[in-house]
């Protein structure tokens, strides 16, 4: 017999939701404000990211991205011209190409990435509290906060 979901349940993905996307539309702006489609900001990070012997290739960053292999290549060519990118041979096998950070990309990401971490350290709390109602389905939502995100220290999710 499948389980039934409680209001308690649905208010508590809602919120989940709810913060996730206000997360969501903070790296938005950020990315748009360092002079990057968002979309942009996601490549160079899941570039930087690639777990240890994945290789980066374009159709590795689609997949990671969830977008087409053209749509990743459109995203790597734009990304080449303002040289946040570079694109090389594999020496193994020449017909694949790699995509590196150069430079100045890995600096623009940095600064990007800090403001980030600074971010979900300051909305952990909520996200934990709520992603743990959804878990458990006993908890309801976080409670309601001012429109800005709550700035507090972390400690929380130590004691998780």
């Amino acid at each position: 017999m499948a389980a039934r979901l409680t209001l308690s349940d649905y208010r508590a993905l809602a919120e989940f939701r709810f913060q996730i996307r206000r997360f969501l539309g903070f790296s938005e702006r950020a990315a748009r404000a360092s002079g990057l489609d968002p979309r942009q900001h996601q490549l160079l990070l899941a570039l930087k990211g690639l777990p240890d012997r994945t290789e980066p290739t374009i159709g590795e960053l689609a997949r990671r991205l969830q977008v087409e292999h053209h749509s990743a290549v459109e995203m790597v060519d734009r990304l080449e011209r303002r040289r946040l990118v570079s694109r090389l041979r594999d020496e193994t096998d020449k017909r694949r190409v790699l995509v590196r950070l150069t430079t100045r990309g890995d600096a623009l990401l940095g600064a990007l990435s800090l403001s980030h971490r600074q971010e979900l350290c300051a909305a952990a709390p909520a996200l934990v509290q709520v992603l743990n109602g959804v878990i458990d389905g006993r908890r309801g939502p976080a409670k309601p906060r001012a429109d800005r995100l709550h700035r507090g220290r972390v400690s929380a999710l130590a004691s998780k």
